[in-house]
């Protein structure tokens, strides 16, 4: 698509169907943007929630369909009791199984790069694909959590404009997320800080073992200015595991925001050659 193509020719954002799969008493809430196409499961990272795709399965549907769950303690679901990897793998699975889908292709960042290849590791039948977004295959731990600073955050406030005077510099990024408290009492944040913090220093650590434990077909695209993937990792992770693509582009982890074009492209090249 050509940059200086009018707005009015290019595809409109698809509107997806939000739903809710209630697992022990718990909602776990997803968007569905439809259609016959093959389906894609999109996880997103910490700070963020199922829309964050919807730039993404506007540009890849009819051929897929995207379901981008917001995974548990994020967006409109509800708070967990634990964040590890066996609750975060355990919504996945209850929801594919709801969706009637027996085999997806994978994609996540961050926090949902992580939970994607294990999903990959511990049900290989489920993901006929992977893609690995700036995710490592190894974070190393040390001691305070890169995202401490968000327990300086309220969770909820009596004014949408005291919660966004009060999240400083991520206000413009979270503005458009922040949600009414069911009681009209207040506002409050798409995520709870302290569960954000919990569940963000349960992905420090080695996880070559899961990353390499499939040959499923995969495309890691890489910041070049990542803050958590080394281009020496990076490489290393393609080198190692069988069947793996790269893809780098010239931004930061936030790969879906900072070069959205780029994303879309590497991520519709990749697909187009399963």
């Amino acid at each position: 698509m050509s940059a200086t193509q009018p707005a009015a020719a290019r595809p409109a954002v698809a509107q997806p169907t939000r739903a809710t799969l209630t697992i022990d008493g718990r909602a776990l809430s997803y968007l569905d943007f439809g259609g016959a196409g093959r389906p894609l499961l999109a996880l997103h990272g910490h700070l963020s929630e199922g829309s964050s795709f919807s730039a993404l399965a506007a540009e890849l549907g009819p051929e897929w369909r995207v379901i981008a769950p917001d995974q548990r303690g994020h967006g409109d679901s509800d708070r967990a009791g634990e964040y590890n990897r066996a609750g975060y793998l355990a919504d996945l699975v209850a929801l594919l199984a709801h969706l009637g889908i027996d085999r997806t292709v994978v994609l996540g960042h961050s926090l949902g790069g992580i939970n994607g290849y294990h999903l990959a590791a511990e049900h290989p039948e489920l993901v006929a694909a992977l893609v690995n977004v700036d995710t490592p295959a190894e974070l190393p731990d040390h001691g305070a959590s890169p995202l401490a600073f968000v327990l300086g955050i309220p969770y909820t406030a009596a004014t949408r404009e005291d919660l966004l005077a009060a999240c400083g510099p991520l206000a413009p990024m979270l503005a458009p997320v922040l949600r009414r408290l069911p009681d009209d009492s207040g506002w409050r944040l798409p995520f709870h800080p302290q569960d954000t913090v919990d569940s963000e220093n349960l992905v420090h650590g080695d996880h070559w073992k899961r990353w390499l434990a499939t040959d499923c077909p995969a495309l890691l695209v890489h910041a070049l200015r990542s803050q958590v993937l080394p281009v020496a990792q990076a490489l290393d992770m393609t080198a190692r595991r069988p069947g793996t693509a790269y893809r780098a582009l010239d931004t930061d982890h936030f790969v879906q925001q900072g070069d959205p074009r780029g994303f879309t492209a590497a991520v519709q090249e990749f697909l187009a050659g399963l």
